[in-house]
């Protein structure tokens, strides 16, 4: 029993009160370094869950995972888009650096198709990333999602209204995001793994090109046009 709590406080899955411990655990760099200054240097974690929790979508937060989407489809893995809002606009994503031939769009048809396809390409080693809108979920439903996160050990970002925000929940980060002046994203660290949170930052989003949630007169179609339902 002692060995198990040790191994939980050194992966700092338990909240010590005063103490604060740096995890140990595998991250990818968000390629913002003033984001990831006050992520302790860590970044994205990978073989856990991080939610981006907003009002609307179309506010910056697809630059949030650029830098991510680039080095991951450049090195091979394959980005996953489960059940986005809008169509991606692909010509952006390709100026930007992103290897469209690794990027797969997903629609499912229901919950329960939802949680079992995201599950599954938790699970996939060919995974690097994966990004889906679910929706509400419940507690239980996250745990399930963390421990396939577990399994794969890749990144996966859910992007939830920002009302869940007051829901508990075992994402290892949750990340609060706002529009600011200027095309500006704010984000509020409201819980990191094996720390404090609270941390702000403002991260500049105007030098991007527009990347989605937008019409646009033609969409390049990806490896997408075979999706899977």
């Amino acid at each position: 029993m002692s060995e198990l709590l040790n191994t939980l406080m050194q992966d700092a899955r338990v909240w010590q009160g005063h103490r604060h411990r740096q995890t140990t655990q595998p991250s990818e760099p968000t390629g913002y370094q003033v984001l990831d200054n006050q992520l302790g240097g860590i970044g994205w974690p990978r073989g856990a869950l991080s939610e981006c929790l907003l009002d609307a979508p179309g506010i910056g937060e697809l630059h949030l995972l650029l830098p991510l989407m680039q080095r991951l489809t450049q090195a091979g893995k394959t980005v996953f888009w489960l059940n986005p809002p809008h169509t991606p606009y692909a010509p952006a994503l390709a100026r930007e650096g992103v290897d469209l031939g690794q990027v797969v769009m997903i629609h499912t048809e229901d919950a329960g198709d939802f949680l079992w396809t995201l599950e599954n390409c938790l699970r996939s080693p060919v995974t690097g990333l994966v990004l889906a809108w679910p929706g509400k979920l419940a507690t239980r439903e996250v745990r399930r999602l963390q421990l396939a996160a577990e399994a794969g050990s890749n990144v996966c970002v859910l992007f939830r209204e920002r009302r869940y925000a007051e829901q508990n929940s075992p994402a290892a980060l949750r990340l609060e995001l706002t529009p600011g002046d200027n095309r500006d994203l704010k984000v509020n660290v409201i819980k990191r793994r094996g720390s404090w949170p609270g941390q702000r930052c403002s991260l500049a989003m105007a030098h991007r090109a527009d990347l989605a949630f937008r019409e646009a007169p033609r969409v390049v179609q990806g490896p997408w046009q075979h999706t899977q339902r």
